[in-house]
């Protein structure tokens, strides 16, 4: 996990405003507004790199509910599309979802569960996003 965070670190790209992180107390809020649980990983991942811009994936984050990014809502349309509630997306990629389940396990969904996965969001970080 750490030589992950320490990779998307170093390859943040400057932005004119730059994204905050969240804390323990805003994640609670989060769950609260989902219904669900955030898995341990997600729950790592927002505290600690959820503000890291890079490639041309936008992983999802929790402290501006006007960005296109907001887990609420980008939660709420994937639900809208068919994602199992079971899941939680991670990021949107060409109409389909990166998203995890309550194990940690990192799936690909395109109006189905695709044979593509991860056995973490810190690999998926590194294989897909990472590498895009």
């Amino acid at each position: 996990m750490d030589d992950v965070i320490d990779m998307l670190r170093e390859r943040n790209e400057p932005v004119p405003v730059p994204l905050e992180l969240p804390d323990e107390d805003l994640l609670v809020e989060i769950e609260e507004q989902l219904y669900v649980a955030l898995p341990d990983d997600l729950r790592a991942f927002l505290l600690t790199v959820s503000d890291v811009v890079c490639g041309r994936l936008e992983p999802v984050t929790v402290t501006d509910p006007n960005s296109h990014t907001y887990l609420p809502e980008v939660a709420a349309v994937a639900w809208s599309l068919g994602l199992p509630r079971r899941f939680l997306p991670i990021c949107e990629s060409n109409g389909g979802y990166y998203c995890i389940s309550q194990d940690g396990t990192v799936l690909f969904w395109d109006e189905r569960i695709t044979n593509a996965s991860w056995d973490s969001l810190w690999l998926w970080a590194r294989e897909v996003w990472l590498a895009d």
